[in-house]
């Protein structure tokens, strides 16, 4: 496990893990802990740190987040990378609200 500083607003961090299958995959967390967004399979290191720095590049860009619903109905949302890769996704929500 890598925990890198997420360089957000609100003291963000990003922990990079190796799966059982050896890929990569990080998690965005928030300063309280909790999971804001994991991201796809990596199957390298420095393409799981590549992902990590498009997450600060396009986070910031509201019209980079799909904001989508489950099939039972829990929102959830998408972030994709400026050629429209998916990046990572978050947790499900309680509500739109929640969500957004």
């Amino acid at each position: 496990v890598l925990a890198i500083s997420g360089g957000a607003p609100m003291a963000s961090k990003f922990e990079l893990k190796k799966s059982k299958n050896d890929k990569f995959v990080f998690n965005l967390l928030a300063g309280n802990g909790q999971v804001i967004l994991t991201s796809e399979m990596y199957d390298s290191k420095a393409s799981a740190l590549n992902g990590i720095e498009s997450v600060r590049k396009n986070a910031p860009n509201d019209g980079r987040y799909g904001r989508l619903c489950a099939k039972d109905g829990s929102p959830y949302f998408t972030l994709k990378a400026a050629n429209g890769q998916v990046i990572g996704q978050s947790q499900m929500y309680s509500g739109e609200k929640a969500r957004d």
